[in-house]
Parts: structure tokens; C-alpha cells; sequence
């Protein structure tokens, strides 16, 4: 029994130092050979909100800075980025009997181009979008940049998770 312990001891750590496979505990699923990002300026094609493309870049700048190793590159990185804006919207969502709405909904659109150029197959062109409810008794300039903030953290994320977590 002392033999088999002894065994299991000098086995395990070499059986264990055998496996390649990386976690994260961002989600990030990054190849070793992806060393940097490039986040390129996007593009408003809605105007309805002068800095949210500005925004929406540095919020994504942060996000990998923040959850992954890679190095930021103003051009040419390994994963590149780029975006536009192509849905700002409101809408009533919730209708009182007196035809007003008692609820509104702001969603916001973001087309984005990923290429990863050390692994072409995980390259993708899709429409991110996600939206924030606000009562129709508040302005959308007195709730605006408090719902942008949680709509842009929602389509950041969706955007990581899609690129570098695989899901």
C-alpha cells in the first residue's frame, strides 16, 4: 500500500503537467499564439447619441484589458474589432388604457466584424443587441445614459463571450 502511494505521488504531478488544456476563470478561451487586440473606431450610423460610439470602444477596451493578458494594438492585432452602431430606438412596450404607454424600451443595435488572425476559422459578422426598460414617467435624457451604460455592458459581454469564450 506504501509503494502504490509512493507511486501515485511521483505519476500524478506528471500526468497532471500533460495536460494542455487552459481555463480561465474570465470564460476566456484565448490561443497561446494571440498576443494582442485592436479595437477600431466605430461607426454611428443612427447619430442619435453623439458619444456612445467613443464609448462603446473604450468600454470593450476595458472589458479585454481588464479580463484577458492580451496587449492593446491602435492597428494590425491579432483580434481585430469593428463596429457600428445601427439601432438606437424607442419604443412603448406597455400600453395603459388610456392609449399611453406606462413603459418604454431603449435597445440599441451594434453590428460588429471580428477576425481573428491566427485562427481565421473563428472569425464572424453579427448584429449584436440587447435593451433597458424605463418608465414612461421619466424623459429618455433624464434615464438615457444610466441604460446605455447596462445595454453597452450587455453587448460587451455578448461580444467577449462570442470571440474569445466560445459560447
Amino acid at each position: 500500500m506504501r509503494n502504490i502511494r509512493i507511486l501515485l505521488l511521483i505519476i500524478l504531478p506528471i500526468v497532471a503537467g500533460a495536460c494542455t488544456v487552459s481555463y480561465s476563470f474570465t470564460g476566456a478561451s484565448i490561443s497561446p499564439q494571440v498576443k494582442s487586440y485592436t479595437i477600431y473606431d466605430f461607426t454611428d450610423r443612427m447619430r442619435q447619441n453623439p458619444t456612445l460610439s467613443d464609448f462603446i470602444a473604450e468600454q470593450m477596451k476595458d472589458k479585454f484589458t481588464r479580463q484577458t493578458s492580451l496587449n492593446y494594438a491602435n492597428d494590425g492585432g491579432d483580434l481585430e474589432f469593428e463596429g457600428s452602431i445601427v439601432g438606437y430606438d424607442v419604443k412603448p412596450i406597455s400600453v395603459q388604457s388610456n392609449d399611453e404607454a406606462s413603459q418604454n424600451r431603449l435597445t440599441i443595435k451594434v453590428s460588429m466584424k471580428f477576425t481573428n488572425n491566427k485562427e481565421p476559422e473563428n472569425d464572424f459578422e453579427t448584429e449584436f443587441s440587447a435593451y433597458a426598460d424605463f418608465s414612461s414617467e421619466f424623459n429618455l435624457s433624464d434615464v438615457e445614459e444610466e441604460l446605455v451604460q447596462e445595454i453597452v455592458t450587455q453587448i460587451i459581454n455578448d461580444i467577449y463571450n462570442k470571440a474569445v469564450a466560445n459560447w
